[in-house]
């Protein structure tokens, strides 16, 4: 059984993409059966609570004492304890930048394997001279660089080096939980009057990478090519 310490910024209750991403990977793990799990995270509001479901549901906790973990020297302590405590192999930082800096603090601490998961907010590191060596250091000293997407491969994989091994891991969709709802669909039809017109939906946080001045612009090429379009 491989024994694994996820090292991360990003975990509930703090609710964002990376957590759920984070969140879900997690629990394939635990099912899998073949792993165990100890996640390292900042403490939230409601952590109690969650950590209590999370140690029921097969896997450990542990809280860094405030909301901000960095690589600085009390992260890297704790990481280094944890790795010695539960004889862990594998060290995956959930968040590349710029938790896994430490990725050399882990594999002399006795981790086998580093793996850094990457997501959007790399592609804005890797177009900054000083943030842009902060990736390749990363690039040099992890095992694995996960990628969600080709879009964001394709704007910061020089930004690893040329001997980062990228690796794709998209996020994955729980079927039986997110499928067609035809009463759902019909409530927020009637709540918020679309009637069966057509609509487009964004949902994300108001910043450049997301491309909501993308939808914008093309709004009124969409509204001529279809009727009835909101």
């Amino acid at each position: 059984m491989s024994r694994v310490l996820l090292v991360t910024n990003d975990f509930p209750p703090r609710r964002g993409g990376i957590q759920s991403y984070l969140e879900e990977f997690v629990g394939r793990l635990v099912e899998a059966g073949s792993h165990s799990v100890t996640v390292y995270a900042p403490q939230w509001k409601g952590a109690q609570a969650y950590d209590d479901a999370a140690c029921a549901a097969g896997y450990r906790v542990v809280r860094h004492p405030g909301t901000l973990m960095l690589p600085a020297p009390a992260v890297d302590s704790r990481m280094r304890r944890l790795i010695a405590e539960y004889g862990i192999d594998t060290v995956w930082f959930g968040a590349a930048a710029p938790l896994a800096l430490l990725a050399p603090r882990a594999r002399r601490a006795g981790a086998t394997r580093i793996v850094a998961s990457t997501h959007g907010h790399e592609v804005g590191w890797s177009m900054l001279p000083v943030a842009r060596s902060v990736l390749r250091r990363i690039g040099d000293s992890a095992d694995v660089v996960t990628f969600v997407s080709r879009y964001t491969q394709a704007r910061f994989a020089p930004a690893f080096g040329p001997g980062a091994a990228l690796e794709y891991l998209p996020p994955g969709v729980d079927s039986d939980r997110f499928r067609p709802d035809p009463a759902a669909r019909a409530e927020l039809r009637k709540r918020y009057r679309l009637d069966e017109r057509p609509v487009v939906v964004c949902v994300s946080r108001l910043v450049p990478r997301k491309g909501q001045d993308m939808l914008i612009k093309a709004l009124p090429a969409i509204r001529r090519r279809v009727d009835g379009r909101r």
